[in-house]
């Protein structure tokens, strides 16, 4: 049966007509997946599916999710995210050039924005979390190494968010025309900064976030494991979900600089 499949133009241009043809005819795509956006179960032949093919610097990884979260593009990613991030997804959807393959998981940075309340004044903020375990670039072994290597960066473990945590220089958050474009975090050898986290488009902020954020010229970025905060659809659920995590040990945070208006 023909798989209900989304293969954008942008998509077909990477992975060639016959790979994507294939896709359409149900040949290489999945039933069931998970979705690479929000990590819940769909299924191809019965809902709008969108491909993604993230592109690293050698590799090339095709996922699928739901088209309600997530139109068909090309991501950009680096080689080290796309091989440090790898799990395997259910299925055996082809990776490109790897028809025999089952499809490694990209793990794809959740950022959610939003005002967090700390000694009386009201900061902008961006939640970070994974949708899959973070593992070191070469590194075969399970577990969770996104809080860790955040440490090693200069992010500081939050027991409780009582107080603003401190300025982590070299890193920024890039705001143009009042959207959310990226996290950047300091270049090798002080080179140029890079994009550590970069919006597939630019991503609309509230007026008054945008408002908090040139007050103070900075966002306070908060990191959490995967499973540690989900998709909270108000502040008020989104700090409470914060000071779980807090609580728990499983949240570091650093104020960046603002880059852009």
């Amino acid at each position: 049966m023909p798989r209900m499949l989304d293969v954008s133009d942008a998509v077909r241009a990477e992975i060639g007509d016959e790979e994507a043809d294939r896709l359409l005819a149900g040949e290489n795509a999945p039933g069931s997946y998970d979705c690479t956006s929000c990590r819940t179960p769909g299924d191809s032949e019965q809902e709008r599916t969108s491909t993604v093919l993230f592109v690293g610097d050698e590799t090339a990884v095709l996922a699928f999710a739901h088209a309600g979260c997530l139109p068909s593009q090309v991501v950009q990613v680096t080689e080290e995210q796309l091989q440090g991030a790898v799990r395997s997804i259910g299925g055996s959807a082809p990776g490109v050039g790897e028809p025999h393959k089952a499809v490694p998981e990209q793990a794809v940075l959740g950022v959610t924005s939003g005002l967090v309340l700390i000694e009386g004044e009201l900061h902008p903020a961006l939640v970070v979390e994974p949708t899959a375990p973070i593992v070191r670039p070469g590194s075969t072994a399970a577990g969770d190494d996104f809080l860790p290597l955040l440490i090693e960066q200069g992010y500081m473990p939050v027991t409780e968010l009582v107080t603003v945590p401190p300025v982590l220089h070299g890193w920024s958050v890039l705001l143009a025309v009042g959207q959310l474009h990226a996290v950047l975090q300091p270049g090798t050898n002080g080179g140029q900064p890079v994009a550590w986290w970069q919006a597939h488009q630019p991503l609309q902020v509230t007026d008054s976030w945008r408002a908090a954020a040139n007050k103070h010229q900075q966002v306070l970025m908060f990191a959490a494991p995967v499973g540690s905060i989900g998709r909270q659809p108000r502040e008020d659920l989104l700090r409470a979900s914060l000071d779980k995590a807090a609580a728990n040990g499983k949240l570091v945070a650093a104020a960046l600089p603002l880059a852009g208006t």
